[in-house]
This record gives C-alpha cells, sequence and structure tokens, in this order.
C-alpha cells in the first residue's frame, strides 16, 4: 500500500432542515391552528482513530467529506429526519489543521470517536410559536447552516524510539536485526523513501516500537533531500537513537554528522533537542582497529551522550543498546504515567 502522510480535504457537517407552516384543515374542525413541524438537525462529523490504518491514501481519492443534512419539517406536526452523522476513520497520530490559518483543531491520539463539527440545528415549525395572543403563527425558521472548512491532515508515527542519521547510516539494517520489519536494504543513499515502524521485543519481555525515519541531509529543516516532510515523525517519538557512520566510507566524519543532525532537528523544532537520545556509533564491522573509536566515543560523552560501538550485520554491541533502550523507554513510560496520574487528581 502506498504511504501518504498529508491530505487535503473540505469538509462539511450538516444543514438543518427548515421548519414548516402549516395549518389543520379538516372536515368539522374549525380554526385547527398551526401544526408545522420542525426540521431535522444536520449531521455531525467524527474522526475515528484506528489503529490498523498507517496511510491516508483513502481520503486523497475522497477529497470532499460531508455530512447529511436534516428532512424539513412537515404539516401534522411531523418533524424531518435528522441528517446522518459523517464518521471518518484516520489513523492514530493524524494531526488536523484549519487549512487557511495552520490553527491545530484536533489530535487524533487514541482509537476512540473525535467530534470535530456539529451539524446545523433544525428549524421550529410554526407550531412552536403559538400562543395566547398569536394563535395563527404564519412563519417558521430556516434551519442553521453546517461548519465547513478545508482541512490539512497529516500523520505522524507514533513510537518509542526515532532512528536518526544520514543516508547509509544503517537505520535500515539496524530495525531489520532487531525486528520483524523488513525495509529495503540497498548501497545507495535515500533506500528508505517512508517511515517503517519495527517492534522491538526484549529479553526482559518489554516491548517497543522502532521508527526508521528516511535519511537526513543537511538543510533537511528546510525541505532539501526527503527534508522536513519526515522530520515531522521525529517528533511523535518517546526518544532518539542517532546513528553515525564509523566505517570510513561515509561523506562527513561521525562528528560532524553529529553536529549537523543536531543544527537539523533543532532548526525544525527546538523541542526535538530536549529528547532523551543515544548516540550509536555504527559498522564496527568494517573498522580494522576498533580502539580508534575511543577519542570519538570519549569526545561524545564529554557532550554529555551515552554512546554505544555496534554492529548490526555482526550484532556486536547491539544487546548493550537494546538494554539501554529498554531502559530508557520503560523510565520514560514511568514519568508519563505519573505525570497522568497527578493531571487525572488535580482535575
Amino acid at each position: 500500500m502506498k504511504f501518504v502522510d498529508s491530505v487535503k480535504i473540505h469538509i462539511r457537517s450538516g444543514r438543518g432542515g427548515s421548519g414548516c407552516t402549516s395549518f389543520r384543515r379538516e372536515k368539522y374542525i374549525p380554526m385547527g391552528g398551526p401544526d408545522g413541524g420542525d426540521g431535522g438537525k444536520g449531521g455531525d462529523i467524527y474522526f475515528i482513530g484506528d489503529q490498523n490504518r498507517n496511510t491516508l491514501l483513502d481520503l486523497s481519492f475522497q477529497q470532499h467529506q460531508h455530512a447529511g443534512n436534516g428532512s424539513n419539517g412537515m404539516g401534522k406536526d411531523r418533524h424531518g429526519k435528522n441528517g446522518p452523522d459523517l464518521k471518518i476513520p484516520v489513523p492514530i497520530g493524524t494531526v488536523l489543521k484549519d487549512q487557511e490559518t495552520g490553527e491545530v483543531l484536533l489530535e487524533v491520539l487514541e482509537t476512540q470517536e473525535y467530534l470535530l463539527f456539529q451539524g446545523g440545528r433544525g428549524g421550529r415549525g410554526n407550531a412552536r410559536f403559538k400562543t395566547s395572543t398569536n394563535r395563527a403563527p404564519e412563519h417558521h425558521q430556516p434551519g442553521e447552516e453546517g461548519q465547513e472548512c478545508w482541512l490539512q491532515l497529516e500523520l505522524k508515527l507514533m513510537a518509542d524510539v526515532g532512528l536518526l542519521g544520514f543516508p547509509n547510516a544503517g537505520k535500515s539494517t539496524f530495525i531489520s536485526s532487531v525486528s520483524h520489519a523488513r525495509p529495503k536494504i540497498a548501497d545507495y543513499p535515500f533506500t528508505t523513501l517512508v517511515p517503517q515502524l519495527g517492534v522491538v521485543r526484549h529479553s526482559s519481555g518489554d516491548v517497543f516500537v522502532v521508527a526508521d525515519i528516511p535519511g537526513i541531509i543537511e538543510g533537511a529543516h528546510q525541505g532539501k533531500g526527503l527534508g522536513d516532510r519526515f522530520l515531522k515523525h521525529v517528533e511523535r517519538t518517546a526518544m532518539l537513537l542517532m546513528l553515525l557512520d564509523v566505517s570510513g566510507f561515509a561523506e562527513h566524519s561521525p562528528l560532524e554528522e553529529y553536529r549537523m543532525l543536531l543544527h537539523e532537528i533543532g532548526e525544525f523544532s527546538a523541542d526535538l533537542l530536549n529528547k532523551p537520545r543515544i548516540i550509536g556509533l555504527t559498522k564496527i564491522d568494517s573498522v580494522e582497529n576498533p580502539m580508534s573509536l575511543n577519542p570519538i566515543k570519549k569526545k561524545l560523552e564529554q557532550f554529555g551522550e551515552k554512546v554505544h560501538l555496534v554492529s548490526s550485520v555482526s550484532r556486536e554491541g547491539l544487546p548493550e543498546l537494546l538494554n539501554q533502550l529498554a531502559l530508557e523507554v520503560g523510565s520514560i513510560r514511568e514519568d508519563q504515567f505519573k505525570t497522568g496520574s497527578q493531571e487525572e487528581v488535580s482535575s
């Protein structure tokens, strides 16, 4: 299935039906009085979080999403039917923005229904306006219009660990080594064209999700390469694993890659720099003298980084790195649980 993570759609909730102006006209019943019924309510628009979806592809072919209109009221006090609601399933992690203002209207974070727009109210029939001084009202209310706008939907994948690195840093090989994900692997840049998710089952019994983000290049925050289209997925991850190529065949040195990656994610969003992260020096199986990597490791540790030397091919260093990732993810989840519990108590 094609991966689509951004789509524009037009939505409109249903218009309310008009009330009815009517009078009873039955034989032997003089002055029957008003009997115009109310119009039906317009349909609401809901978005539903669907954990079985991972793309917005369906909506790219159905750009106009409109709920049903309410029916008009009728004589003999008959009310119009309510318009059918429209329920739109989207993947977990979908953000809905107003196309014109850029305002975030909704974030779909759970498998539940989210009411976005209510339908217009139905108008009242003339029977509603009968009073002791006005026994024959000749007016009714029109139905209210529904709400409408152009929406920009963006899908931000949700994962525990986001893999960051330059093209050919070994991210795809890493995720295929630690999970059942099978991304495309080749010896040329940008083999990963869409984000890949892999479920890691640690020996401790813990399970966490790793997202393989397509390779970042200098200027990515400005849209270069695959650019900021995929940097936004990093925002949804709980922590980062930055992979730096130490094979000696990369265009930049590991420390240059480190500096450039921090610059790109910081320019895209300063909050990303505050996420917990671990550094993985990858492809150590291609280094003749592993001791030569100690100066790089010490330099990164001086910057306050947690550094692991790993090879996804020989699996050297992978168990230790996975242990560290499992501990970090567990700690983050515990903090989130405590924060959530405190918020519930305070509310």
